[in-house]
């Protein structure tokens, strides 16, 4: 099984590298960026893709988004520090089969390829009653209100980013995402950029 994993963090690869040392039915395939990845992946249609969600350029949400209108079926797992639930629940909105917390047993990422690889899909436990069960929790959080394209933009926004760049990065228009980042602000209750990113770093979208 070819498997693709797409992370900036050195560590994180070697860590891959080391983790799948002695499985010979995995093949692994390393790309840093969403471009890199989107690349390899129309080139080498790996089995699976294992994508983290904070990459540098645009996110992993937005390179599964790309990858699953090249091929509906293909098969990834999002890969996150972030245990926040939104984040799973975004991914699996997005149309990945995984989730993968990057605090959690380095073994969860193994099983979750496995499981992902014959076509299933995987979810810890602890996870899933998260994201059942937060109710109220989930959604007093800000991040609940927005959909996994609008946190793309928000973090775009806290990285910097003109709304012409963000345009050109998420392959849309200016006006689009200029009506977004409107939606976002009456979503979320602010009114300037600026209090869009503080909330972009308080809520570790950014």
């Amino acid at each position: 099984m070819r498997v693709l994993i797409v992370d900036d963090h050195p560590i994180v690869a070697s860590g891959c590298r080391t983790l799948f040392a002695d499985d010979p039915d995995i093949a692994l395939l390393e790309a840093s960026d969403a471009e890199s990845g989107e690349r390899l992946f129309i080139v080498e249609r790996p089995d699976v893709c294992v994508i983290d969600i904070n990459l540098p350029t645009v996110s992993g949400y937005e390179l599964a988004r790309r990858i699953l209108a090249r091929e509906a079926s293909a098969r990834i797992i999002m890969f996150s520090m972030n245990d926040d639930p939104i984040f799973a629940a975004r991914a699996i909105e997005v149309g990945a089969k995984g989730y993968v917390s990057k605090s959690g047993d380095p073994y969860d990422l193994l099983e979750a390829i496995r499981e992902v690889g014959k076509g299933n899909t995987f979810l810890k436990p602890a996870v899933a009653r998260s994201i059942a069960f937060a109710g109220p929790a989930f959604a007093r959080s800000p991040l609940s209100k927005l959909t996994s394209r609008e946190m793309e933009i928000l973090r775009l926004i806290s990285a910097g980013k003109s709304l012409s760049e963000i345009a050109w990065l998420v392959h849309s228009s200016y006006k689009t995402v200029a009506n977004t980042s409107s939606i976002m602000r009456q979503k979320l209750g602010v009114r300037t950029s600026t209090e869009l990113v503080r909330l972009a770093i308080e809520n570790g979208v950014a």
